[in-house]
């Protein structure tokens, strides 16, 4: 986003803007499951706080939802949860996952045979496929998969979007070369027909602006905003190709991370609607957000970052042009402003 010396026009008390972001609902937290366990009533969030969860979403400005698939089976429930409320899925596995190829009954074949079987039988309707992954390369957890498994995983989910025509819902951690050449090989980044998001970026200057030449969007959260250096880079991201998320319950943004002190400017009757006090776990209230676990409300917050890094910009314009670019890049047609 251009940085020009023009004053953003002020926040009207309600909000204006409209958003449209990629949150993981799948998580089993959203569930009252933490550390794999499923707590009292008395001590964690019932199972009815994820209408909760819902509810205060909307409040901040929330229009829809794309809900990520990292595996099989959690594309099974993001499919099942988008039909339920008229949101919308990807379907994919994690590179972190990438090993549930080999181990599946019938090998890889049949793994990615049971994902396009769920991707053909879910293109049209309410709750639909929009896009193939979370997929890519993650070298910084090669403990949960190795590269080699990686790569080879991660090829064969682009035939999925080649065939089907549908953009990628990408991921990349210390991994930069191979993502970009493995891309490059299967006819992405030349063939602008071929298209995705690079999510919850942390990558270089360098590295944002060639995926963005190579005609990738890049998406960025709490995750993207923790050190002068992640600014910096996301502030290089050109309007055509930003696109905003909350990756929850995942990536919140803290008092430590370098985006605080741009927050610390958002008006009260924002910081309302995007971060609602919390209560800690043992004493939960319904009603109230959980402290710790990022919630789809914080969109409007990631929103004003971005905002306050291009200071001639106005927050309505940030907005507006995200949500014109989500719904371009995954063929949204339904939610198209007039």
């Amino acid at each position: 986003m251009p940085v020009t010396v023009i004053s953003a026009k002020p926040v009207p008390a309600e909000l204006s803007g409209t958003f449209r972001f990629i949150v993981n609902l799948t998580d089993a937290v959203f569930r009252g499951i933490h550390h794999g366990k499923k707590k009292t009533r008395r001590s964690i969030v019932a199972s009815n706080d994820f209408e909760a969860v819902l509810d205060r979403s909307r409040i901040a400005g929330v229009q829809s939802m794309i809900i990520t698939g990292g595996s099989l089976q959690e594309s099974k429930t993001a499919l099942s949860l988008a039909a339920q409320h008229g949101f919308f899925a990807t379907v994919g596995c994690h590179p972190t996952r990438s090993k549930e190829f080999d181990e599946y009954p019938g090998g890889p074949e049949a793994y990615l045979q049971a994902l396009d079987n769920m991707i053909s039988a879910n293109l049209h309707g309410k709750g639909r496929v929009v896009a193939i992954g979370e997929c890519g390369l993650d070298y910084d957890r090669t403990h949960f998969a190795p590269e080699d498994v990686q790569r080879r995983h991660f090829r064969s989910q682009l035939f999925l979007a080649k065939k089907y025509k549908l953009p990628l819902f990408l991921h990349s951690r210390a991994a930069h070369k191979d993502f970009v050449n493995i891309l490059r090989e299967e006819g992405f980044g030349e063939d602008r027909e071929r298209k995705g998001v690079v999510h919850s970026f942390t990558g270089s200057v360098e590295e944002v602006v060639e995926l963005m030449d190579m005609g990738f969007h890049i998406s960025v959260n709490g995750c993207s905003f923790k050190t002068e250096q992640n600014l910096l880079t996301a502030k290089t991201i050109r309007p055509d190709k930003l696109l905003l998320e909350t990756d929850a319950p995942w990536c919140s943004m803290t008092l430590t991370h370098a985006s605080n002190t741009l927050l610390e400017t958002l008006p009260a009757s924002l910081k309302s609607k995007y971060f609602p006090s919390s209560t800690k776990l043992p004493s939960f209230m319904m009603g109230k957000p959980v402290k710790g676990r990022n919630e789809p409300s914080a969109i409007g917050g990631v929103a004003w970052v971005i905002h306050r890094l291009n200071e001639g910009v106005p927050f309505e314009k940030v907005t507006e042009k995200v949500y014109k670019n989500t719904i371009q890049l995954f063929g949204l047609d339904e939610l198209q402003v007039v």
